[in-house]
């Protein structure tokens, strides 16, 4: 691979990372919320 092609390809995967991330974190935030509100009944 070229350094270019390298770089992009780095780029790609931080990008796909925090994408991932995110979304990991959205289901904490999701799961955490729902268990407080189970537990107000």
């Amino acid at each position: 691979m070229t350094p270019d092609e390298e770089a992009e390809r780095a780029r790609r995967l931080r990008s796909r990372n925090k994408v991932l991330g995110g979304v990991l974190l959205f289901f904490v935030a999701l799961f955490y919320a729902i268990t407080i509100v189970r537990m107000g009944d």
